[in-house]
């Protein structure tokens, strides 16, 4: 359906990837996924021409259309929701425009009713008489309320706006579906809409995301950019993740004999087959992995960092009680107390809720009414949402770290800390002030391992991570021994980490000894 052939993209003298080779099919969902910078958003861009290759060429099939996900959220302000989404099928809106015209003519000759007959005819055949039926039916899947249906794009909230486009790239059954980051600014259900969506679809999608419960939910292949290349490999995320990471130390490991690698290869696939495929997913994704041979896992070059959270003292039975807890403006009463080995989730419409909650938690805001209680056992850390004061001295990274170490260590440890979490060589002297947001996530990470709490404060831990980072965080907070409280956007993060979920508006509106999947289930259900 989609045919890529010996593509290459060279930028300023450098080659972001060459000999590109692969063909898209119809029934399959390919997630692409890779470092930030890799070339992801470009090579979606060289599949619709919006970017020219350097070499090779894109081939569509004849009387194929290709739909991509729009990211102006400002480009449709002068149409209504309805028209929005209508405006994703080119075709169909040449035909009723012309339709239209014709129509209204003053001088109707019979040149214009042939002509009539033959664009009546087109429209039919591409459901036009049902077009804005299908358009509101995706709004509605998509949570738009039908109030909203005939207002201005331009009057309506950026994050309806998403919503909007979501549906306009949807519409009208495109053979080849391209969405990039598709499920950001998404409410949760939303998400689940989606993800349902686009496991029945029945032709093609390529989808970039750093959700990686999305990708494992929806994806048939993973098509990973990486080092100057771009590979294809079946399965979803985890599939791919957890076998090339087989392979590597597989690799890694010389004297292990190729028919045992062989054997636990086609262990960990058959294994992999019976306990991930879901009733809920489409048979072609467990055929995409029945199909799978011994060659298509490759060990994968990406370097993840090592997050392993490290309690100084396990945490006694009393942890935390909170009686009629209030922030004025942001919530009221809020009572709850923490057992032992409980991970929460806190989950709210309004993120500062959340925000300023974990900052009475911690001690660093004062200002609130009503009581809390830490247990004499517990020791806590804090990961804020906003680090940036952490960051405004005139000192390296090596010199950052030194600071939370709590003894003169020798400088080589300090440098073992950096180099877990991919700070190597002269990366360690560079001034924190000017490192990214995703290096100094990491280095609060460190202040968190070298703490040696046992209970831990995230507030949306995994803003400007990459996806190695994500799964890597991901890991280290499932194997932790002590209590977290946290709140995230991440699903995998949510569903994999939490056994209580916390909903807070105004006051507590939902508590529950539950994953994050069944507390879906139960506000889908009311």
């Amino acid at each position: 359906m989609l045919k890529v052939i010996n593509v290459e993209l060279t930028f300023g003298g450098r080659k972001l990837f060459s000999e590109v080779n692969m063909e898209f099919t119809q029934g399959n969902c390919y997630g692409v996924i890779g470092a930030n910078g890799a070339g992801k958003t470009t090579f979606l861009k060289i599949l619709t021409n919006e970017i020219e290759a350097t070499k090779g060429e894109v081939i569509l099939n004849p009387n194929c259309r290709l739909s991509i996900l729009n990211q102006n959220q400002n480009a449709f302000d002068q149409y209504t929701v309805r028209d929005t989404v209508l405006r994703g099928h080119k075709k169909l809106i040449a035909i009723i425009e012309e339709k239209d015209e014709l129509y209204a003519s003053e001088d109707f000759t019979e040149a214009i009713g042939m002509r009539l007959a033959i664009l009546e005819a087109e429209f039919a055949e591409l459901d036009g008489w049902n077009a804005e039926a299908s358009a509101e039916s995706l709004l509605t899947g998509l949570g738009i309320d039908s109030s909203k249906f005939s207002c201005q794009m331009a009057s309506i909230d950026a994050r309806e706006k998403v919503k909007v486009l979501l549906a306009q790239a949807l519409f009208g059954n495109p053979e080849v579906l391209l969405l990039d980051e598709p499920t950001n600014n998404l409410d949760p259900l939303s998400v689940r809409w989606l993800e349902n969506f686009l496991i029945n679809y029945e032709n093609t999608v390529l989808v970039v995301s750093h959700d990686r419960h999305f990708l494992n939910d929806v994806c048939t292949h993973i098509c990973d950019v990486e080092y100057g290349k771009i590979s294809l490999y079946p399965g979803n995320y985890d599939f791919w993740y957890e076998s090339s990471q087989l392979a590597l130390r597989q690799a890694k490991d010389q004297n292990k004999k190729s028919e045992q690698k062989i054997k636990e290869l086609e262990d960990f696939i058959r294994r992999f087959s019976a306990n991930k495929s879901k009733a809920k997913q489409a048979t072609s994704r467990k055929k995409a992995l029945d199909k799978i041979v011994i060659n298509d896992i490759q060990p994968s070059l990406r370097r993840y960092p090592f997050i392993d959270f490290q309690p100084n003292r396990e945490v006694g039975n009393e942890i935390l009680f909170v009686d009629k807890l209030t922030k004025p403006g942001l919530f009221e009463n809020v009572s709850f107390s923490i057992r032992k080995d409980e991970k929460i989730a806190f989950l709210s419409t309004n993120t500062q809720v959340i925000v300023a909650l974990f900052r009475i938690l911690s001690g660093e805001d004062q200002d609130y009414l009503g009581t809390f209680k830490w247990g004499i056992t517990t020791s806590s850390a804090y990961f804020p949402q906003d680090n940036q004061k952490y960051f405004n001295q005139d000192i390296t990274v090596i010199d950052w770290v030194r600071q939370y170490t709590g003894t003169e260590q020798a400088e080589t440890i300090i440098r073992g800390w950096l180099g877990r979490m991919l700070f190597s060589g002269d990366e360690s002297l560079k001034p924190s002030r000017v490192l990214s947001g995703g290096e100094k996530v990491r280095c609060m990470l460190i202040k968190m391992m070298l703490s040696g709490a046992n209970i831990l404060l995230f507030d949306d831990p995994t803003n400007h991570l990459d996806l190695e980072s994500i799964t890597s965080l991901n890991q280290g907070m499932a194997r932790f021994k002590g209590n977290i409280l946290f709140t995230s956007h991440d699903q995998e993060l949510l569903d994999t980490v939490a056994n209580r979920i916390i909903v807070i508006e105004q006051t507590i509106t939902f508590d529950k000894m539950c994953n994050y999947e069944d507390y879906l289930d139960n506000i889908e259900k009311r």
